[in-house]
């Protein structure tokens, strides 16, 4: 528990993305007095340039995708003089412009929501000058600082986009994931760099809007650090969609011509396109804000050192979201941000459930994990039986036209516990929400298979996974 006294402490929050907003409501419920610094506009990145940016992007390649698949129930297009309208065209114009409105809306909607609970917003750059003092350069459009006193600060900078020496986005051609949705025109060739979770979604997405996509992968499969199975489902989406998928090839340099792009790869293949996409990792904002002068403990990789309850090394200074490493997601910056809210303000308050987190890659078909992994069970380090049911062979999946994916349970081998699973589905993040209450809420198979499903429904897969782990005594 905390030491301060909610009702009389002042709570001074870096950053307004998931950790600092979540955080913001849970001080203010509990009285606090608190104040959030953002330059950039509440939400932050995750709400302005990545997360719902760019879901909202691969949602409207799915509408693309979705056409195709129509077409193969037998469902055609036609115009106005009953011609069969063969392509569906993606206006990127407008696209963006709806992408960038709703993500507006969105921070508009968040920021409306903290006035409501008394929250101020101050914006401008801020830095730590003590555990108790922070100082704001340029709040609010205005010259000199403010300084602002805290029993209580809470630093969630998040993380911005990595940057190599010899591949520097301009914005125009060359370009990162939070500077895509200002580009008025699809890209005829885009060479995206990187093949981890971020890389992996944009290039399908641009793929389903009609770009021709190059994906440089400098590990032997896409998506290195996801379960397997679902990889390789991925990988033969890609390239039975088109994709040109180059493995084990290590990005060199990036260079800009007069209306193209070169990618060099280490091995001196060179690949062309009209625009590269860069995915190589994000760097934790962390420096130059005050942290090491005040004894906040970074790792060697940037990022704040925190426990359980997000607490620093210096007493009353948590941290929260993609400047700590602990979980790249925004739903773990905000349970952080929560947590130490709670800790620091003295509410009940609980260790961060690592392993309960579900998480979600928002390809076509999407895949979605939660709880122990087939590496832990590959390794030995978790005895757990294993079952696999592909969705071709569920009734829903056979009606809506869905041929890639499956469902995988996790159990413990002699109790039947559910341990965790993998979803691999279209819709695969709505999917995995009873699987991850199995294992949060230490339901065994049994209980999870006597559980009414629809008929038919995807969800029936999740309960015939769990009959075939039945524990036989």
């Amino acid at each position: 528990m905390g030491s301060v006294n909610a009702r009389s402490s002042k709570v001074v929050i870096l950053g307004g993305g998931p950790g600092g907003y979540e955080a913001a409501l849970v001080a203010a419920q509990l009285g606090a007095d608190v104040t959030i610094v953002e330059r950039d506009g509440i939400g932050g990145a995750a709400v302005l340039t990545d997360c719902v940016p760019s879901k909202a992007l691969i949602s409207t390649a799915d509408y693309m995708s979705d056409f195709e698949t129509a077409h193969g129930l037998g469902v055609n297009l036609e115009d106005s003089e009953g011609d069969e309208v063969s392509d569906a065209v993606a206006d990127l114009f407008e696209v963006n412009r709806r992408v960038r409105a709703l993500a507006a809306a969105q921070s508009a909607d968040i920021s409306t929501r903290l006035a409501e609970v008394g929250v101020r917003h101050v914006a401008g750059t801020a830095s730590l000058t003590s555990p108790t003092s922070v100082r704001v350069e340029g709040a609010d459009g205005a010259e000199g600082a403010e300084d602002l006193a805290a029993d209580v600060v809470l630093v969630a900078t998040g993380a911005t986009p990595r940057v190599m020496d010899t591949a520097r986005p301009d914005g125009e051609r060359i370009l990162t994931w939070q500077q895509i949705y200002d580009l008025e025109t699809l890209p005829e060739r885009l060479v995206v760099v990187g093949s981890g979770v971020t890389g992996a979604e944009l290039a399908q997405a641009y793929l389903g809007l009609g770009s021709q996509v190059v994906l440089v992968s400098s590990r032997e499969r896409v998506l290195p650090g996801e379960d397997p199975d679902a990889a390789t489902v991925i990988e033969d989406v890609f390239r039975r969609r088109g994709m040109e998928v180059l493995s084990r090839s290590r990005m060199a340099a990036v260079e800009r011509t007069d209306a193209s792009v070169r990618v060099t790869l280490e091995d001196g293949r060179v690949v062309e396109g009209s625009h590269a996409l860069l995915a190589v990792g994000s760097t934790p904002l962390t420096r130059g804000i005050g942290l090491e002068e005040v004894g906040v403990e970074l790792s060697p990789s940037g990022h704040v050192v925190v426990d359980k309850v997000s607490r620093t090394s210096v007493r009353g200074v948590y941290a929260a979201g993609d400047c700590t490493g602990v979980l790249p997601l925004a739903s773990v910056a905000a349970a952080q941000g929560r947590t130490a809210m709670a800790h620091a303000l003295g509410d009940a308050v609980a260790p961060l459930p690592l392993h309960y987190v579900s998480a979600n890659i928002f390809t076509d078909p999407e895949i979605a994990t939660v709880g122990v992994s087939h590496a832990d069970v590959e390794s030995g380090r978790v005895r757990a039986d294993v079952i696999t049911l592909p969705l071709a062979r569920n009734p829903r999946a056979k009606m809506l036209g869905i041929t890639d994916g499956f469902v995988k349970l996790f159990a413990h081998r002699g109790s039947g516990l559910v341990l965790g699973g993998v979803v691999v589905a279209p819709r695969a993040s709505e999917l995995i929400f009873p699987v991850t209450l199995a294992v949060q809420h230490r339901l065994n198979v049994d209980q999870v298979a006597s559980t009414f499903t629809v008929y038919p429904s995807l969800s029936g897969s999740i309960a015939e996974a769990a009959r075939r782990l039945h524990v036989t005594y």
